[in-house]
């Protein structure tokens, strides 16, 4: 369980980690690109690793908009039907 500060109502919150394969054989994993300045790149890099490494089946990349913007709905619900893990690069 890890503890979130919202500074809006000044109290923590206790959030519950997301469950976690035990490992990423023959899984599905999606790149999220938030379109900082090489985030593109640590994706890249991380999912050659990914999939070297750890046997992930197949990687599927997904951009947002813009990196001041949360990711849009239909792409939250479209990595959630097809992906087993999503990763976020936030580049820099």
């Amino acid at each position: 369980m890890s503890a979130f500060y919202d500074p809006s109502v000044g109290e923590t919150k206790s959030v519950p980690l997301a469950k976690r394969p035990p490992n990423l054989a023959g899984k599905i994993v999606g790149l999220y690109d938030n379109t900082k300045e090489q985030a593109d790149i640590i994706l890249e890099a991380a999912g050659a690793d990914l999939k070297q490494r750890h046997g992930v089946k197949e990687l599927l990349n997904f951009r947002g908009i813009h990196y001041s913007k949360p990711a849009p709905l239909e792409t939250i619900e479209e990595m959630a039907r097809k992906c087993d893990v999503v990763i976020c690069a936030l580049g820099g």
